[in-house]
């Protein structure tokens, strides 16, 4: 969701009003996604690397997640929409888990389109502690997998990437090896239903090969 400090900027706002614009329009393309039939929306909220910005900046974000899991707790079932984190989350506060682990509890028992939201999350690091998960177990790439974060969750089809630059940014780095990729100049608090569904759109016109050949 990449941008928001830009957009707040332009405005001659503090970064932490982006953020929290950001924090809107996830709300909305969320619902969204869910009314368009989307089953997994993978979000990237909080890298391991975003811990180097100022610390006000910092704290300002770690207080949407406050507010972000206090509203999912009282809105999951109603919207009907199940909640994951994914990163290290040791991190995080006693006060923060416990809504974390609310959050699982309430997704056990709802069923729907799957929100996953990467948290202090950076690909690499999720790959090392998948390395560390198997223990000296035999490595193939069904066991890696099923020792990510994401074990369980299928593979991204389409990735959008907003704001305008054109990389990964240590983003799914293992199950995005075939992922379509959309790339947009649109900032994160001005993305609309529109960009979604003409990232859609793209996405439907591509040839999808896998590596393979298509008559």
């Amino acid at each position: 969701m990449d941008g928001n400090g830009r957009w707040a900027s332009k405005r001659g706002l503090p970064r932490h009003a982006g953020h929290a614009k950001g924090a809107e329009v996830f709300r909305r393309i969320a619902t969204e996604c869910k009314e368009m039939g989307v089953e997994y929306l993978t979000v990237y909220a909080f890298s391991t690397e975003n811990n180097s910005r100022p610390e006000d900046e910092v704290k300002a974000i770690w207080g949407l997640l406050r507010k972000y899991l206090l509203e999912s707790i009282e809105k999951m079932e109603k919207d009907g929409i199940r909640l994951k984190f994914l990163g290290d989350l040791d991190i995080l506060p006693p006060e923060y888990l416990e809504l974390v682990s609310k959050t699982n509890e309430i997704s056990a028992r709802v069923s729907g389109m799957q929100a996953n939201v990467c948290f202090n999350y950076g690909g690499r690091d999720e790959i090392v502690r998948a390395v560390k998960r198997l223990g000296g177990a035999e490595v193939t790439e069904k066991s890696l997998s099923d020792a990510m974060d994401t074990a369980g969750i299928p593979d991204p089809d389409l990735l959008i990437r907003p704001g305008g630059e054109k990389r990964l940014s240590n983003f799914l780095l293992w199950q995005s090896a075939y992922a379509e990729m959309v790339f947009t100049d649109t900032l994160w608090p001005d993305f609309t239903k529109s960009d979604l569904v003409a990232a859609f759109k793209e996405y439907t016109e591509r040839n999808r090969r896998f590596g393979g050949v298509k008559s």
